[in-house]
């Protein structure tokens, strides 16, 4: 659905993030559940560093993006609020109580059990890359993924999604899978490189995708050239 200024619910992101995290920032997540459901929505563009406004924190008491604004309703947390839009809006939700705790039961796993070893890893290669423990343990985290990943894959199987139908469980999954494209741990496992291109193949996420990425027309925060100069200095001195 297009973005509309006046549209009865609102949503915050970044208008600035650097490349590596174009695509990946966790509004995207929102945006496709919205577009699931075939909503429209407003998006309160934030430079980086005003998220931290005390502004934003009676919104998102932690200083990030998403935030989900409805009338007096006001939400934080990815999961929470994709869970919210299935359950307020049809189209996305099972229609059935099994398949609706199944799909949270997956929408925990991609967000408990699967997204922090990969997490740890995005920290070890992109915010720690300079210093000197993020090289030795990256083996010890890419073990850990390998291993969450096996374990989906056993489960998934032959199966196309997860809870049965495509749900908010599996959109989060897909979310969360998709972050380690290209590294050479989840192409190890080709029902999940399918299952990743299921989703990301459905015209509401192309949708979603299409319209974060059209937001980030801001500017780098002041410094961050500097402070990328000297993090890229520190790791050829590693090397």
């Amino acid at each position: 659905m297009p973005i509309d200024p006046n549209a009865p619910i609102t949503i915050t992101a970044y208008d600035w993030v650097p490349d590596f995290a174009k695509g990946q920032v966790r509004d995207l997540r929102v945006r496709w559940a919205l577009e699931e459901v075939g909503r429209d929505y407003a998006v309160r563009l934030l430079p980086q560093g005003r998220q931290k406004d005390a502004a934003h924190r009676t919104l998102q008491p932690f200083g990030q993006v998403p935030t989900y604004e409805e009338g007096d309703l006001t939400l934080f947390e990815s999961g929470a609020i994709v869970w919210y839009i299935a359950e307020r809006f049809p189209g996305l939700m099972p229609e059935d109580a099994a398949g609706r705790a199944r799909s949270l039961e997956w929408l925990f796993a991609a967000l408990n059990t699967v997204e922090p070893p990969i997490t740890d890893r995005a920290t070890a290669t992109l915010f720690e890359a300079g210093e000197p423990w993020s090289a030795p343990r990256l083996p010890g985290i890419d073990a850990r993924i390998t291993e969450r990943l096996q374990e989906a894959s056993d489960r998934l199987g032959s199966a196309a999604w997860f809870a049965g139908s495509f749900s908010p469980g599996d959109l989060m999954m897909v979310s969360v899978l998709r972050i380690i494209e290209g590294e050479g741990l989840v192409e190890a496992f080709p029902n999940l490189v399918d299952y990743i291109a299921r989703g990301t193949e459905r015209p509401a996420f192309q949708r979603a995708l299409t319209a974060q990425m059209a937001g980030f027309t801001g500017n780098p925060p002041p410094g961050f050239e500097t402070r990328m100069a000297e993090r890229q200095a520190r790791q050829r001195e590693m090397t």
